[in-house]
């Protein structure tokens, strides 16, 4: 069992963490809150994919960059926009949440994905970023991922990218007006060294053919890990 008496590590901060596909800038209102609205899909289509988020519906960009804002201030909210790196352009955003620096947890949260980044390399690509940056770089613990009970997506992908259900947290808040149910998933440190290799042959090149098709799933990849160490 692993000696946490003199167990100490800092709160997130702002980073940049860069990979093959994105860059991971820390939110700068000035520089990323008009690109970031805009990849979102602006006043026309935000609020849908916002939808399970708890805060209020957004009009235009001046509100939603005050709610990022108020979150890092009152809260503690680390918020991440993501840059592609081909093109240069701002496709999403995700946060570090709830940090719990005593305890070594911290949450990944606010996950939105701009329509053009959607179910390609890049959306993996930043949750490996964010892992790898809370285990090797800052040393946590535990890492959270908590979504709204309905919000199916959310939870397919939590279990994708090698996050463990622990249950559903029922009437844990209200939520624009009425019940939430709250699921639960974590990784942990002594899990993070297969997720991490399954994470980096998945996102390896070899594992795209010409029309950038995956050739073997992360979670088939992240089996065969396992399997290997059990053998």
């Amino acid at each position: 069992m692993r000696d946490l008496k003199n167990y100490k590590v800092p709160a997130p901060a702002p980073v940049t963490l860069t990979g093959r596909y994105v860059t991971l800038e820390p939110y700068d209102r000035a520089k990323h809150l008009e690109p970031l609205w805009q990849a979102l899909g602006g006043a026309a289509a935000v609020n849908e994919l916002l939808r399970y988020f708890p805060q209020d519906a957004f009009s235009e960009a001046g509100p939603f960059g005050d709610w990022l804002e108020a979150a890092g201030r009152d809260f503690g909210w680390v918020t991440l926009v993501f840059r592609e790196n081909e093109s240069g352009k701002i496709v999403g955003m995700a946060s570090y949440m709830r940090p719990d620096p005593k305890n070594g947890v911290v949450e990944v949260g606010s996950v939105a994905h701009g329509p053009d980044i959607q179910r390609s390399p890049l959306t993996t690509e930043v949750h490996y970023l964010m892992a790898r940056h809370v285990f090797e770089d800052l040393g946590y613990r535990r890492y959270e991922w908590k979504c709204h009970n309905e919000n199916e997506p959310s939870k397919r992908s939590a279990v994708r990218y090698g996050f463990t259900f622990e249950g559903v947290f029922r009437q844990h808040m209200i939520s624009k007006g009425a019940n939430r149910d709250t699921a639960w998933f974590s990784m942990i440190d002594g899990e993070w060294p297969v997720l991490e290799q399954a994470f980096e042959a998945w996102l390896a090149p070899e594992n795209f053919d010409e029309q950038g098709r995956q050739r073997r799933r992360l979670e088939d990849i992240r089996a065969e890990i396992n399997q290997g160490a059990a053998a």
